[in-house]
């Protein structure tokens, strides 16, 4: 049984809403207690909330489109939970550290994912993706957020700006990839 997809009706709109339609993507870090980095990404993606979920699930692949990912995949697959695995790359001015991170994912279909780290080089690393389907754009308002702590020594500034630098180039590929897949999955109009 598919669970019902939340609407938006265009006079529900926030402020924040609005300055997503006209394509900015909106990133907010944040400073949480005991170092932890709060970080929020939000997007309209101009593609139904199904071709963003699989596009946010499509785990195999992330390191095929998503900047910073060098290799992606499922470990596991029961059902309920999914366990998958990230290996990236951040950089800041001369440096560059390759992380791992071993995550359970979870969630309700085409509305909310949820995910953890179970091991890898974060004390901290958890959050979630949420989908808000706007009909009257065909589309889809995408909102990443997760709280971030390394287990490797890393100024907090440092993690804020990795975070705000990385996040909105997340975003946009989540958005280029959903969109592309949207659209070659539209029928041909013959002549």
């Amino acid at each position: 049984m598919a669970l019902p997809v939340t609407t938006l009706k265009t006079d529900m709109l926030s402020e924040e809403q609005t300055r997503l339609l006209t394509g900015e993507v909106i990133v907010a870090i944040s400073s949480l207690q005991e170092g932890v980095t709060g970080v929020e990404g939000q997007i309209y993606i101009a593609a139904p909330p199904k071709k963003v979920w699989e596009v946010i699930t499509d785990y195999n692949n992330h390191k095929n489109f998503v900047p910073n990912i060098i290799d992606s995949g499922i470990i596991s697959d029961n059902g309920i939970e999914i366990v998958m695995f990230e290996r990236g790359k951040s950089r800041m001015f001369i440096f560059s550290k390759e992380v791992y991170i071993k995550m359970k994912v979870w969630g309700d279909n085409l509305t909310r994912l949820c995910f953890q780290q179970i091991t890898g080089d974060f004390k901290i690393y958890q959050g979630e993706w949420t989908l808000v389907d706007y009909p009257q754009g065909a589309g889809t308002f995408l909102t990443y957020k997760a709280e971030v702590k390394p287990d490797f020594y890393a100024p907090q500034f440092a993690v804020k700006n990795v975070q705000n630098r990385d996040c909105p180039q997340m975003m946009l590929a989540m958005k280029k990839q959903a969109e592309s897949n949207s659209l070659k999955s539209l029928p041909s109009v013959k002549e």
